[in-house]
């Protein structure tokens, strides 16, 4: 029988604030885990902290709650622990982008196989919302007594820079095309950002989901509303990276794509490159038998709690190469 996104919920009350997109990103993601037939024990959902970081609880899989923009490290030392886990992390644009900034960039370096889906709504919905990495510079939201005074964060270009090989964006109120780009992400060999813009009805009275959807600037004419989000696979955008002569041409066209906001905002894949090998397959030109011997797989300790493991192999390894 193929499992149902139901099948994936678990019995913890969802505490967002009504109207929350949290929530729709939380069905897209449940949808997408459900239609790609993965195993629960299988599965390992982690967080950082923050609002969006309650997503472990609400997700029937592995989860792993984890420190104030740290969830990269944590997912990564999984992955590399167990690499036939499927590696998902979920946080914050306060998470991600400012404390974890550091983090967010070196993760390009590795190309590790995990998805990362980063809850973008411009503020830091937990503690009574300031601005986010993310807010748009002379954007006051309800709870600024001024305008945001620092320019904005764009996740997009910064993963494209940093080394990201999947980069796409979605809304959290466009459930199916969400659900598809965290399907496409996953199924990805590589690192992959998946950028959820998503409105804040508590805190964010700028960026609401009548402005996404254009209810703000009506056609004078036709008295019709034009939405600001618009589809990149509706005007024949190729964000796949065929041959390595395509790869910085690529990389601009994504990054120009990005920059697009106000009126008109792309959401989709801006960037794909599958020739790049991920940090699974750098690991075993090293280390042959990592697959078979991975870190996940020995035994640490004897009954009494000596050390089991035996290196002899992984050293002689080390002395021929």
């Amino acid at each position: 029988m193929e499992p149902k996104p139901s099948d994936y919920k678990t019995s913890v009350y969802a505490d967002w604030c009504p109207g929350c997109g949290d929530f729709g990103i939380l069905s897209a993601l449940q949808m997408a885990i459900a239609e790609l037939s993965l195993e629960p024990h299988n599965v390992v959902i982690v967080s950082g902290v923050g609002n969006s970081s309650k997503t472990p609880h609400f997700i029937k899989a592995n989860g792993v709650h984890t420190l104030h923009g740290r969830l990269l490290p944590f997912a990564m030392g999984i992955k590399v622990a167990n690499p036939n886990l499927k590696v998902i992390g979920v946080g914050g644009d306060g998470d991600g982008l400012g404390i974890g900034a550091g983090h967010f960039v070196n993760a390009g370096r590795r190309n590790i196989d995990i998805t990362y889906l980063l809850y973008n709504n411009g503020v830091y919905g937990l503690t009574k919302g300031q601005a986010s990495p993310t807010l748009k510079l002379g954007t006051q939201t309800k709870s600024l007594p001024n305008p945001n005074i620092n320019e904005a964060v764009n996740p997009i270009s910064l993963a494209i820079t940093a080394g990201y090989t999947f980069v796409a964006r979605s809304y959290a109120f466009d459930v199916m095309h969400l659900k598809e780009m965290i399907k496409q992400g996953i199924k990805h060999k590589g690192l992959a950002l998946i950028e959820c813009l998503q409105p804040c009805p508590t805190y964010n009275n700028v960026n609401t989901k009548d402005w996404y959807e254009g209810l703000d600037q009506k056609d004078p004419y036709t008295g019709k509303t034009r939405p600001r989000l618009y589809k990149l696979e509706s005007i024949g955008f190729d964000p796949v990276v065929h041959n390595d002569s395509q790869l910085f041409a690529k990389k601009v066209a994504g990054m120009e794509k990005a920059q697009e906001s106000g009126n008109r905002i792309p959401i989709g894949v801006f960037f794909q490159n599958t020739l790049k090998p991920t940090l699974q397959e750098r690991f075993l030109n090293r280390i042959p038998f990592y697959l078979q011997n991975s870190p996940a797989k020995q035994q640490l300790k004897d009954e009494e709690g000596y050390s089991t493991i035996d290196l002899s192999e992984f050293m002689d390894e080390l002395k021929t190469s």
